[in-house]
């Protein structure tokens, strides 16, 4: 069995070939408009055949759907005298003081609100039955708007889940159905809400495009990377898309968090800069899991991997705006046109464009299928530039490198300084395309002294997916003081989700044997709004835990009730190749020339290397500055300290 992974940006994707001997690298200019297609034209020139191979896939159809607000005309279906509940939100706003705050459109139309019965209380008890007449409206109404999907969210549905069940029944032959009480059983209405209505806008998009893929791939097996770290079938991921919104950044997580381990590194801040954004990370130990993330600007409740996104990227574009200033992003380039560099169109000037100008991009620099930079397309589009500001042509380069920078740092800073984090106590971990042509300047602004840049630092987030685990987590609301639980009720909740886990794991082909199990709890003081999420050993331990806890995060310990939130569980199945090591197979980079700064392949580093220098493998290039030297350990990684 080999291992595929395959990771969708927005400028190029990735693909990472694994087996017992090691890892092959390639990178394509992804398809935006047909992702499949660059995916088929990747697996050819890796001359991979469908019948051997297991390819777990991280896509981006389901984030840009929503970032572009391309999502499928759905019908929401909640309680009578709830309709507007999702337009009316928390009613948060983004600024504070404005007393005219710009209203934006509602997530779904008036007109396509729905009110039906079927009303339950927080005790699960049914105060208002679903009448035949709300169930034959139900089905006038969806003839009549002739919606693609439907998003069912009704009150305290996690509770007594069949209702919802008899509508999916109902309306399931019309067209895409989501129930609030599988997408997100959680008390929480609106962000249930939300969960379910994007699940639903997405169904039709994600599921027509694993089809697709599916039947592209032939005799392939398919596997789909999850928000939250954790594989899963394609015909899961269709009816759980809202699942799939960080499916890329989680690869790069995973990768980065397997391989930094595996160095020896606990502790670290991970950099992810590819052609359209930065993700930035911290982990300790462990990857953070959150449900307070946004996409697109909603609320997302369901398990992601905690990380910060900017819109940063090697194709973010420079301009001059309407007062004369120079700002970077977050427009970009994307793979078509791209930046003007690589000679496909492209008008605007790039953070590659500007790393071209100044040098730290080689001119013999080979991207996918060999495609060589144009030095003279990015001087000139730079050159335009420089014009508009007043500057010389190296300002305008470096101004453009000075601010991403900058915006780059401040993400980095929001992750650890400003959550009383030092961030000198972590290692940095850039990946991606371009993470380390930047990564020495982000370091010192923040005082890192030890940078880890992973082999195939490139195509990380597809390495990732191929160490991923498949999995499921689940979650139930409980909502009860800790005084009025005990073990016995809390394990009887837990083996409950465990067993449903592993029944959806089993019916995806693996095996029971292998199946490891994580419990963990939602805990707040009794009246709060926020929650800590703890590890699952007793109730007593849960308990005695919580108010340190508590303390850590927030500085003090009330005097108050503890009340069990919510509990979870992560199960997990082994994964296809877990001890295997991930070796990179010998990359074919030679000695090139064209930069003005000493250029070397990754592979050839025998001894210390000392900055300003260029370090090039297949899927990255690495600019180690002035003051950083550089060593290669006995998986190729290559680690910069900082004299």
């Amino acid at each position: 069995m080999r291992l595929v992974g395959v990771d969708t940006g927005g400028t190029f994707t990735d693909f990472v070939v694994r087996d017992e001997a090691g890892i092959r690298v390639h990178k394509e200019l992804s398809t935006p408009k047909s992702p499949e297609i660059a995916i088929m034209k990747g697996l050819s020139a890796l001359g991979v055949h469908p019948e051997e191979i297991l390819i777990i896939h991280g896509t981006t159809v389901a984030t840009n759907a929503v970032l572009e607000r391309k999502l499928s005309k759905t019908m929401y279906v909640t309680n009578r005298g709830f309709g507007d509940l999702l337009t009316i939100g928390r009613q948060a706003r983004a600024e504070l003081y404005n007393l005219t705050p710009p209203t934006g459109s509602p997530p779904v139309p008036k007109s396509y609100c729905v009110e039906i019965g079927g009303r339950i209380n927080s005790s699960g008890q049914l105060v208002e039955e679903v009448s035949k007449e709300d169930m034959a409206y139900l089905e006038a109404q969806v003839k009549m708007l002739n919606p693609e999907a439907v998003a069912v969210n009704l009150l305290f549905s996690f509770l007594r889940p069949e209702i919802e069940q008899r509508i999916l029944a109902r309306l399931g032959k019309y067209c895409f159905v989501a129930c609030s009480s599988d997408v997100l059983p959680d008390y929480r209405e609106y962000e249930r809400g939300i969960a379910t209505w994007l699940n639903a806008s997405l169904g039709p998009k994600v599921r027509d495009y694993l089809e697709n893929l599916a039947a592209s791939l032939n005799d392939s097996t398919l596997a789909v990377m999850q928000s939250n770290g954790m594989t899963c079938s394609p015909e899961y991921a269709s009816y759980h898309p809202v699942n799939l919104l960080l499916s890329g950044p989680a690869g790069g997580l995973i990768g980065a968090s397997y391989i930094a381990k595996t160095a020896g590194f606990e502790k670290i801040m991970t950099f992810d800069m590819g052609g359209t954004s930065t993700d930035v990370a911290l982990i300790d130990g462990q990857i953070s899991l959150t449900t307070e993330g946004q996409v697109g600007g909603y609320p997302v409740a369901i398990p992601m991997v905690e990380m910060h996104t900017i819109g940063a990227g090697g194709g973010s574009i420079a301009r001059v705006d309407l007062g004369g200033l120079l700002q970077v992003g977050p427009s970009s380039a994307g793979a078509d046109p791209g930046p003007a560099c690589y000679g496909q169109g492209g008008k605007n000037v790039t953070v590659t464009d500007a790393n071209l100008v100044v040098g730290r991009l080689p001119l013999e620099t080979r991207f996918s299928g060999g495609m060589k930079l144009d030095f003279e397309k990015a001087l000139a589009v730079v050159e335009d530039l420089a014009g508009g500001l007043g500057l010389s042509l190296t300002q305008a380069a470096q101004g453009v490198l000075e601010i991403v920078n900058n915006m780059m740092v401040q993400a980095l800073k929001e992750i650890s300084i400003e959550r009383g984090i030092d961030p000198t106590d972590f290692t940095l971990v850039p990946f991606g395309g371009c993470g380390g042509l930047h990564c020495c300047y982000l370091a010192e602004a923040l005082s890192i002294r030890a940078i880890l840049i992973p082999a195939s630092a490139g195509v990380l987030s597809a390495v990732g997916m191929t160490v991923a685990k498949p999995g499921r987590k689940l979650s139930r609301s409980l909502r009860k003081k800790s005084e009025d639980c005990s073990d016995e009720i809390l394990r009887d909740v837990f083996e409950d989700m465990i067993d449903a886990a592993k029944a959806e794991l089993l019916h995806e082909g693996h095996s029971d044997g292998d199946f490891s199990e994580e419990l963990s709890v939602d805990v707040c003081y009794f009246g709060q709004s926020t929650f800590l999420t703890l590890p699952f050993d007793s109730l007593d331990d849960l308990c005695s835990l919580f108010p340190d806890a508590h303390e850590r995060r927030y500085g003090h310990i009330l005097d108050k009730p503890i009340e069990i939130v919510s509990l979870r569980v992560i199960v997990t199945a082994e994964q296809a190749l877990s001890n295997s090591a991930i070796i990179p197979l010998l990359d074919d980079i030679t000695k090139i020339s064209g930069s003005r700064y000493p250029v070397i392949p990754r592979h050839s580093i025998k001894d210390v290397i000392r900055g300003p220098t260029i370090v090039l493998d297949s899927t990255a290039t690495i600019f180690v500055d002035i003051g950083w030297t550089g060593r290669l350990d006995v998986a190729k990684n290559l680690i910069l300290e900082y004299d």
